[in-house]
């Protein structure tokens, strides 16, 4: 499959907006990273101000090591800042910090494809480990059975991906309304955290669309979708 022409040639434009999505995320941070809020609000602050206007408490936050590694954790209720984000006071900062607190009130709210992807995550796991191995020996062996297993296997994958696109559109959306309305940032400053937010889905897209591809190809190279096996 790495040699495979094919396979490139169908997951190329996957992976070409990752990589945009990627560079757009890194850049457009850093540009507002450089632009300080006039509440004078830390990530974590801000976090914590925006989960108090929901009457959302029981949430702990603490800072995360990796870069842009920000994440909500539904099982412990923990939100996780990293570095640039927590202790940070910029607009860049203040909205990813949002963003995750936006997954603490989808949480909180029983905001139902949050459930269905916390739900996924065991399986997902299990599935993009093992689908790659069963489906490479599937072409070794010439086995349709193991074909199949790999391609439905992989096809959890591709519903994780999907499944976390409202997601994190709806926690974004959550974030832009209520960082003005809780006083965090103003109107004007509104956009530029939006910015951010705006950027970092696309990556979301992206890994949809390449799951997508990579879907297509193993279904093709199965015989599944009419092509042939080599």
């Amino acid at each position: 499959m790495f040699f495979d022409p094919l396979y490139f040639k169908l997951v190329l434009p996957g992976l070409a907006l990752a990589l945009l999505a990627t560079w757009l995320t890194k850049s457009t941070f850093a540009k507002y990273a450089r632009v300080a809020a006039s509440s004078g609000l830390t990530g974590a602050e801000a976090a914590e101000r925006l989960l108090a206007s929901q009457g959302i408490s029981g949430v702990t936050i603490r800072e995360h090591q990796g870069f842009l590694s920000d994440h909500y954790d539904p099982r412990d209720q923990t939100l996780n800042l990293s570095p640039e984000v927590y202790g940070s006071r910029s607009l860049a900062a203040i909205g990813v910090a949002c963003h995750e607190a936006g997954h603490a009130i989808q949480h909180a709210k029983l905001y139902a494809p949050l459930k269905l992807r916390t739900e996924l995550v065991p399986i997902t796991n299990f599935g993009s480990n093992f689908s790659y191995i069963i489906f490479i020996a599937g072409m070794m062996f010439h086995s349709p059975m193991l074909f199949k297993v790999g391609v439905l296997l992989f096809m959890l994958t591709v519903v994780f991906a999907i499944v976390t696109l409202p997601v994190e559109w709806d926690a974004s959306r959550r974030a832009k309304a209520l960082m003005v309305r809780a006083g965090i940032v103003t109107p004007q400053e509104q956009s530029g955290a939006a910015s951010v937010l705006n950027a970092a889905f696309l990556t979301y897209v992206a890994s949809a669309v390449t799951a997508l591809l990579t879907l297509l190809y193993y279904l093709l190279r199965s015989g599944m979708l009419g092509g042939r096996r080599d």
